[in-house]
């Protein structure tokens, strides 16, 4: 990928520790989001740990992708952004690949999520999805709702795909796994994404 993250110092606080921001300048437009949070994964990895329970992580991919693929381990809840069809009928001819909806639970289920934690709407959140583009939606979607502190990670859980050489076509540019952070195969059901 050609763009490269500037760590810069934040003058933000969360519950008084400084947050490292970045300059993300040269973000894809479609990763950007419209209150402009975002964090690598190395980061959103740090920033769990250090704050814990502070901070509420999501993982934002359909139910199909952490089955298959894994998830990150530090990540408190799935809550789809988007979902497939019940029945994966239809086709998208612009991504090439199987329809996906807009989640009517996504809102309410982080809501849900946050009073678990005994948080409101101004705690931190942090968002990640497969590459950047999903989260950063996702984070446009809860600003609309009132919330100010949704951060995305535009390398995402795999990362961005590679134009050349051996990683062409593959997600292996950047992103959490990797970074080599810890993630797993293994499901917490109590994690994952169930209508209520």
């Amino acid at each position: 990928m050609k763009w490269m993250p500037v760590l810069l110092l934040s003058a933000s606080l969360l519950s008084g520790a400084q947050v490292f921001a970045a300059d993300w300048s040269t973000l894809p437009e479609i990763k950007r989001s419209e209150l402009q949070l975002y964090l690598t994964p190395q980061e959103a990895h740090a920033l769990k740990q250090r704050e814990g329970d502070k901070v509420l992580f999501v993982d934002v991919r359909t139910r199909a992708e952490a089955q298959y693929v894994g998830m990150a381990t530090g990540v408190d809840a799935l809550v789809p952004f988007v979902e497939h069809q019940e029945m994966w009928t239809d086709w998208d001819e612009k991504r090439g690949m199987y329809q996906l909806e807009p989640f009517q639970d996504f809102v309410p289920e982080i809501e849900r999520r946050l009073q678990e934690k005994g948080l409101g709407k101004d705690a931190t959140l942090v968002l990640i999805c497969r590459s950047g583009d999903r989260s950063s939606k996702a984070a446009d979607r809860l600003a609309k709702a009132g919330y100010a502190r949704v951060y995305s990670v535009p390398e995402g859980f795999e990362g961005d795909m590679g134009k050349e050489g051996a990683a062409a076509g593959r997600r292996a540019v950047n992103g959490w796994k990797n970074a080599g952070l810890p993630w797993s195969y293994k499901l917490d059901k109590a994690r994952m994404y169930f209508p209520r």
